[in-house]
Protein backbone atom coordinates (compact mmCIF):
# COMPACT_ATOMS: atom_id res chain seq x y z
CA UNK A 1 0.00 0.00 0.00
CA UNK A 2 1.46 3.34 -1.08
CA UNK A 3 1.75 5.70 1.92
CA UNK A 4 0.20 9.14 1.60
CA UNK A 5 1.62 12.21 3.28
CA UNK A 6 -0.68 14.21 5.56
CA UNK A 7 -3.14 16.27 3.54
CA UNK A 8 -3.44 19.99 4.12
CA UNK A 9 -5.89 22.44 2.49
CA UNK A 10 -4.45 23.85 -0.74
CA UNK A 11 -3.23 27.43 -0.38
CA UNK A 12 -4.57 30.10 -2.69
CA UNK A 13 -1.33 29.98 -4.70
CA UNK A 14 -1.74 26.23 -5.27
CA UNK A 15 -5.32 26.68 -6.43
CA UNK A 16 -4.30 29.43 -8.82
CA UNK A 17 -1.53 27.19 -10.17
CA UNK A 18 -4.09 24.43 -10.74
CA UNK A 19 -6.26 26.93 -12.56
CA UNK A 20 -3.45 27.57 -15.01
CA UNK A 21 -2.91 23.82 -15.51
CA UNK A 22 -6.54 23.16 -16.40
CA UNK A 23 -6.92 26.20 -18.69
CA UNK A 24 -7.91 25.08 -22.16
CA UNK A 25 -8.97 21.66 -20.86
CA UNK A 26 -11.78 22.32 -18.38
CA UNK A 27 -14.50 24.87 -19.08
CA UNK A 28 -15.29 27.83 -16.86
CA UNK A 29 -18.89 26.92 -16.12
CA UNK A 30 -21.47 29.68 -15.54
CA UNK A 31 -23.38 30.42 -12.36
CA UNK A 32 -27.10 30.26 -13.12
CA UNK A 33 -29.96 31.64 -11.05
CA UNK A 34 -32.69 29.05 -10.55
CA UNK A 35 -36.01 30.63 -11.52
CA UNK A 36 -37.49 31.58 -8.14
CA UNK A 37 -40.74 30.29 -6.70
CA UNK A 38 -42.85 31.94 -4.03
CA UNK A 39 -41.30 31.52 -0.58
CA UNK A 40 -38.15 29.89 -1.93
CA UNK A 41 -34.67 31.03 -0.93
CA UNK A 42 -32.33 32.51 -3.54
CA UNK A 43 -30.75 29.55 -5.32
CA UNK A 44 -27.91 29.46 -7.81
CA UNK A 45 -26.55 26.52 -9.80
CA UNK A 46 -22.95 25.75 -10.74
CA UNK A 47 -23.53 23.28 -13.65
CA UNK A 48 -20.38 21.17 -13.86
CA UNK A 49 -22.41 18.76 -16.00
CA UNK A 50 -21.50 21.14 -18.85
CA UNK A 51 -17.84 20.09 -18.75
CA UNK A 52 -16.47 18.19 -21.80
CA UNK A 53 -16.82 14.86 -19.96
CA UNK A 54 -20.08 15.76 -18.23
CA UNK A 55 -18.63 16.32 -14.75
CA UNK A 56 -16.18 18.35 -12.65
CA UNK A 57 -13.69 15.50 -12.72
CA UNK A 58 -11.96 16.86 -15.79
CA UNK A 59 -10.63 19.64 -13.54
CA UNK A 60 -9.19 17.07 -11.13
CA UNK A 61 -7.65 14.93 -13.86
CA UNK A 62 -6.09 17.87 -15.72
CA UNK A 63 -4.68 19.32 -12.50
CA UNK A 64 -3.16 16.02 -11.34
CA UNK A 65 -1.75 14.87 -14.67
CA UNK A 66 -0.82 18.27 -16.03
CA UNK A 67 1.86 18.72 -13.38
CA UNK A 68 3.73 15.51 -14.22
CA UNK A 69 6.72 15.23 -16.60
CA UNK A 70 6.15 13.19 -19.73
CA UNK A 71 8.56 10.48 -18.54
CA UNK A 72 6.32 9.75 -15.55
CA UNK A 73 3.49 8.81 -17.93
CA UNK A 74 5.46 6.53 -20.25
CA UNK A 75 3.67 3.39 -19.01
CA UNK A 76 0.27 5.04 -19.11
CA UNK A 77 -2.19 6.05 -16.41
CA UNK A 78 -5.01 4.42 -14.49
CA UNK A 79 -7.60 5.29 -11.89
CA UNK A 80 -10.40 3.74 -9.86
CA UNK A 81 -13.70 5.40 -10.56
CA UNK A 82 -17.45 4.86 -10.65
CA UNK A 83 -17.39 6.62 -14.00
CA UNK A 84 -16.73 10.36 -13.85
CA UNK A 85 -13.07 10.49 -12.81
CA UNK A 86 -12.52 7.71 -15.30
CA UNK A 87 -13.78 9.94 -18.08
CA UNK A 88 -11.60 12.84 -16.93
CA UNK A 89 -8.45 10.71 -16.84
CA UNK A 90 -9.33 8.96 -20.11
CA UNK A 91 -9.95 12.30 -21.85
CA UNK A 92 -6.58 13.63 -20.70
CA UNK A 93 -4.79 10.38 -21.63
CA UNK A 94 -6.27 10.41 -25.13
CA UNK A 95 -5.12 13.98 -25.67
CA UNK A 96 -1.65 13.11 -24.35
CA UNK A 97 -1.44 9.93 -26.42
CA UNK A 98 -0.83 7.57 -23.50
CA UNK A 99 -2.73 4.38 -22.61
CA UNK A 100 -5.37 4.47 -19.89
CA UNK A 101 -7.05 1.80 -17.76
CA UNK A 102 -9.95 2.17 -15.35
CA UNK A 103 -10.88 -0.06 -12.42
CA UNK A 104 -14.65 0.34 -12.25
CA UNK A 105 -17.34 -1.21 -10.02
CA UNK A 106 -19.27 -3.81 -11.97
CA UNK A 107 -22.55 -2.05 -11.21
CA UNK A 108 -21.53 1.22 -12.88
CA UNK A 109 -24.15 2.66 -15.27
CA UNK A 110 -23.87 1.67 -18.91
CA UNK A 111 -23.83 5.30 -20.03
CA UNK A 112 -20.63 5.88 -18.07
CA UNK A 113 -19.05 2.64 -19.30
CA UNK A 114 -19.80 3.54 -22.91
CA UNK A 115 -18.39 7.05 -22.49
CA UNK A 116 -15.14 5.72 -20.96
CA UNK A 117 -14.66 3.25 -23.80
CA UNK A 118 -15.37 5.92 -26.42
CA UNK A 119 -12.46 7.85 -24.93
CA UNK A 120 -10.20 4.86 -25.55
CA UNK A 121 -9.71 3.56 -22.00
CA UNK A 122 -9.64 -0.10 -21.01
CA UNK A 123 -12.26 -1.11 -18.45
CA UNK A 124 -11.51 -3.49 -15.58
CA UNK A 125 -14.87 -4.25 -13.90
CA UNK A 126 -14.62 -5.60 -10.34
CA UNK A 127 -17.08 -6.08 -7.45
CA UNK A 128 -17.74 -2.93 -5.42
CA UNK A 129 -15.79 -4.24 -2.42
CA UNK A 130 -12.68 -4.84 -4.56
CA UNK A 131 -13.06 -1.45 -6.20
CA UNK A 132 -13.25 0.26 -2.80
CA UNK A 133 -10.01 -1.49 -1.77
CA UNK A 134 -8.24 0.20 -4.69
CA UNK A 135 -9.23 3.58 -3.26
CA UNK A 136 -7.91 2.59 0.16
CA UNK A 137 -4.75 0.82 -1.03
CA UNK A 138 -4.05 3.29 -3.88
CA UNK A 139 -3.01 0.58 -6.33
CA UNK A 140 -4.30 -2.37 -8.35
CA UNK A 141 -2.12 -5.42 -8.83
CA UNK A 142 -1.28 -5.99 -12.48
CA UNK A 143 -1.50 -2.36 -13.57
CA UNK A 144 1.86 -0.65 -13.92
CA UNK A 145 1.06 2.91 -14.99
CA UNK A 146 0.73 6.08 -12.93
CA UNK A 147 -2.22 5.79 -10.53
CA UNK A 148 -4.43 8.87 -10.21
CA UNK A 149 -6.38 8.76 -6.96
CA UNK A 150 -9.82 10.25 -7.61
CA UNK A 151 -10.05 11.90 -4.19
CA UNK A 152 -7.03 12.24 -1.91
CA UNK A 153 -4.41 13.65 -4.25
CA UNK A 154 -3.37 17.24 -3.41
CA UNK A 155 -3.39 18.20 -7.09
CA UNK A 156 -6.85 16.67 -7.53
CA UNK A 157 -8.16 18.68 -4.58
CA UNK A 158 -6.55 21.86 -5.91
CA UNK A 159 -8.16 21.28 -9.31
CA UNK A 160 -11.55 20.88 -7.66
CA UNK A 161 -10.94 24.04 -5.65
CA UNK A 162 -10.96 26.12 -8.83
CA UNK A 163 -14.76 25.82 -8.73
CA UNK A 164 -14.74 27.80 -5.48
CA UNK A 165 -12.76 30.64 -7.06
CA UNK A 166 -15.25 30.87 -9.91
CA UNK A 167 -18.24 30.90 -7.55
CA UNK A 168 -16.80 33.79 -5.55
CA UNK A 169 -15.94 35.76 -8.68
CA UNK A 170 -19.52 35.45 -9.93
CA UNK A 171 -21.33 35.68 -6.58
CA UNK A 172 -19.07 37.11 -3.85
CA UNK A 173 -22.06 37.44 -1.51
CA UNK A 174 -22.78 33.68 -1.51
CA UNK A 175 -23.85 32.59 1.97
CA UNK A 176 -23.46 28.84 1.57
CA UNK A 177 -22.41 26.29 -1.01
CA UNK A 178 -23.95 22.81 -1.26
CA UNK A 179 -21.67 20.15 -2.71
CA UNK A 180 -22.23 16.40 -3.32
CA UNK A 181 -19.97 14.32 -1.07
CA UNK A 182 -18.35 11.22 -2.53
CA UNK A 183 -14.85 10.92 -1.15
CA UNK A 184 -14.49 14.54 -0.07
CA UNK A 185 -12.12 15.80 -2.75
CA UNK A 186 -14.70 18.13 -4.31
CA UNK A 187 -16.25 19.49 -1.12
CA UNK A 188 -12.93 19.96 0.68
CA UNK A 189 -11.38 21.57 -2.38
CA UNK A 190 -14.18 24.13 -2.75
CA UNK A 191 -14.23 24.78 1.00
CA UNK A 192 -10.48 25.40 0.94
CA UNK A 193 -10.90 27.91 -1.88
CA UNK A 194 -13.61 29.76 0.03
CA UNK A 195 -11.47 29.95 3.14
CA UNK A 196 -8.28 30.91 1.28
CA UNK A 197 -10.15 33.71 -0.49
CA UNK A 198 -11.45 35.16 2.77
CA UNK A 199 -15.10 34.25 2.15
CA UNK A 200 -17.38 33.55 5.10
CA UNK A 201 -19.60 31.27 3.00
CA UNK A 202 -20.23 27.92 4.62
CA UNK A 203 -19.96 24.63 2.79
CA UNK A 204 -22.42 21.78 3.32
CA UNK A 205 -21.63 18.30 2.07
CA UNK A 206 -24.62 16.52 0.54
CA UNK A 207 -25.04 12.76 0.95
CA UNK A 208 -27.61 10.17 -0.08
CA UNK A 209 -29.44 8.17 2.59
CA UNK A 210 -28.22 4.84 1.19
CA UNK A 211 -24.54 5.74 1.70
CA UNK A 212 -23.77 8.61 4.08
CA UNK A 213 -20.40 7.92 5.73
CA UNK A 214 -19.64 11.57 6.48
CA UNK A 215 -22.79 11.97 8.58
CA UNK A 216 -21.87 8.85 10.56
CA UNK A 217 -18.31 10.07 11.00
CA UNK A 218 -19.37 13.55 12.15
CA UNK A 219 -21.71 11.98 14.70
CA UNK A 220 -18.91 9.75 16.01
CA UNK A 221 -16.15 12.36 15.84
CA UNK A 222 -13.92 10.05 13.78
CA UNK A 223 -13.88 8.37 10.37
CA UNK A 224 -16.41 5.56 10.36
CA UNK A 225 -17.50 2.74 8.08
CA UNK A 226 -21.16 2.26 7.22
CA UNK A 227 -23.46 -0.23 5.55
CA UNK A 228 -23.55 0.68 1.87
CA UNK A 229 -26.64 0.16 -0.30
CA UNK A 230 -26.47 0.59 -4.05
CA UNK A 231 -28.98 2.92 -5.71
CA UNK A 232 -29.41 5.02 -8.85
CA UNK A 233 -27.27 7.62 -7.06
CA UNK A 234 -24.03 5.93 -8.06
CA UNK A 235 -21.56 8.84 -8.20
CA UNK A 236 -21.32 9.43 -4.44
CA UNK A 237 -21.33 7.33 -1.31
CA UNK A 238 -18.85 4.74 -0.15
CA UNK A 239 -18.20 2.31 2.64
CA UNK A 240 -16.42 4.86 4.81
CA UNK A 241 -14.78 8.23 5.02
CA UNK A 242 -11.22 7.74 3.78
CA UNK A 243 -8.88 8.04 6.76
CA UNK A 244 -6.62 10.55 5.04
CA UNK A 245 -9.61 12.79 4.15
CA UNK A 246 -11.12 12.93 7.64
CA UNK A 247 -8.85 15.71 9.01
CA UNK A 248 -9.70 17.94 6.02
CA UNK A 249 -13.41 17.14 6.01
CA UNK A 250 -13.85 17.64 9.75
CA UNK A 251 -11.99 20.96 9.66
CA UNK A 252 -13.36 22.51 6.46
CA UNK A 253 -16.96 21.34 6.10
CA UNK A 254 -19.83 22.92 8.05
CA UNK A 255 -21.91 19.77 8.11
CA UNK A 256 -23.57 16.94 6.20
CA UNK A 257 -27.02 17.15 4.64
CA UNK A 258 -28.48 13.70 4.03
CA UNK A 259 -31.25 13.51 1.42
CA UNK A 260 -33.59 10.72 0.39
CA UNK A 261 -33.78 8.97 -2.95
CA UNK A 262 -37.21 10.54 -3.47
CA UNK A 263 -35.88 14.04 -2.78
CA UNK A 264 -33.01 13.46 -5.17
CA UNK A 265 -35.31 12.24 -7.95
CA UNK A 266 -37.53 15.29 -7.39
CA UNK A 267 -34.46 17.55 -7.66
CA UNK A 268 -33.54 15.92 -10.99
CA UNK A 269 -37.04 16.69 -12.27
CA UNK A 270 -36.81 20.28 -11.07
CA UNK A 271 -33.44 20.79 -12.75
CA UNK A 272 -34.89 19.56 -16.04
CA UNK A 273 -38.12 21.58 -15.78
CA UNK A 274 -36.80 24.82 -14.29
CA UNK A 275 -33.19 25.03 -15.51
CA UNK A 276 -33.12 22.70 -18.56
CA UNK A 277 -30.24 20.82 -16.90
CA UNK A 278 -29.83 17.05 -16.82
CA UNK A 279 -28.09 15.96 -13.63
CA UNK A 280 -27.17 12.50 -12.47
CA UNK A 281 -28.29 11.46 -9.01
CA UNK A 282 -25.11 12.58 -7.28
CA UNK A 283 -25.21 15.95 -9.00
CA UNK A 284 -28.78 16.60 -7.89
CA UNK A 285 -28.23 15.95 -4.19
CA UNK A 286 -27.01 19.53 -3.70
CA UNK A 287 -30.29 21.03 -4.91
CA UNK A 288 -32.24 18.36 -3.03
CA UNK A 289 -30.52 19.39 0.21
CA UNK A 290 -31.04 23.11 -0.37
CA UNK A 291 -34.74 22.63 -1.18
CA UNK A 292 -35.32 20.29 1.77
CA UNK A 293 -34.10 23.01 4.11
CA UNK A 294 -33.38 20.63 6.97
CA UNK A 295 -30.51 21.60 9.28
CA UNK A 296 -27.22 19.90 8.52
CA UNK A 297 -25.56 17.41 10.84
CA UNK A 298 -22.49 18.87 12.50
CA UNK A 299 -19.83 17.56 14.90
CA UNK A 300 -21.01 15.07 17.51
CA UNK A 301 -24.52 15.06 16.06
CA UNK A 302 -25.14 18.79 16.49
CA UNK A 303 -27.50 20.56 14.11
CA UNK A 304 -26.25 23.28 11.78
CA UNK A 305 -28.73 25.67 10.17
CA UNK A 306 -28.23 27.35 6.83
CA UNK A 307 -27.22 31.02 6.84
CA UNK A 308 -29.43 33.69 5.29
CA UNK A 309 -28.47 34.77 1.79
CA UNK A 310 -27.83 33.27 -1.63
CA UNK A 311 -27.26 29.51 -1.72
CA UNK A 312 -25.15 27.88 -4.43
CA UNK A 313 -25.73 24.27 -5.49
CA UNK A 314 -22.88 22.55 -7.33
CA UNK A 315 -24.32 20.19 -9.94
CA UNK A 316 -21.31 17.91 -10.04
CA UNK A 317 -22.22 15.82 -13.09
CA UNK A 318 -24.82 14.82 -15.63
CA UNK A 319 -23.83 11.32 -16.77
CA UNK A 320 -27.16 9.58 -16.36
CA UNK A 321 -28.50 6.56 -18.24
CA UNK A 322 -31.38 7.69 -20.50
CA UNK A 323 -33.59 4.91 -19.17
CA UNK A 324 -32.97 6.07 -15.59
CA UNK A 325 -33.80 9.65 -16.53
CA UNK A 326 -36.99 8.53 -18.27
CA UNK A 327 -38.09 6.62 -15.17
CA UNK A 328 -37.46 9.64 -12.94
CA UNK A 329 -39.28 12.01 -15.29
CA UNK A 330 -42.28 9.65 -15.13
CA UNK A 331 -42.30 10.31 -11.37
CA UNK A 332 -41.04 6.83 -10.54
CA UNK A 333 -37.92 5.70 -8.68
CA UNK A 334 -35.41 3.66 -10.72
Amino acid sequence: MTPIPPLTPPALEEIQAARKRIAGVASRTPLLRLAPRAGEVELWLKPENLQPVGSFKIRAAASALGRLPRAALARGVYTASAGNMAQGVAWWAREAGVPCAVVIPDGAPQAKRDAIERLGARLIPVPFERWWRVLVERQYEGLDGHFVHPVSDPAVIAGNATIGLEILEDLPQAAAVFVPYGGGGLSCGIAAALRASGSRARLFACEIETAAPLAASLAAGAARAIEYRASFVDGIGGRSVLEEMWPLASALLSGSCVVTLEETAAAIRQLVARAHIVAEGAGATSLAAALAGRPGLGPRGSTVTFPAGPLVCVVSGGNLDPSTLATILEDRLP
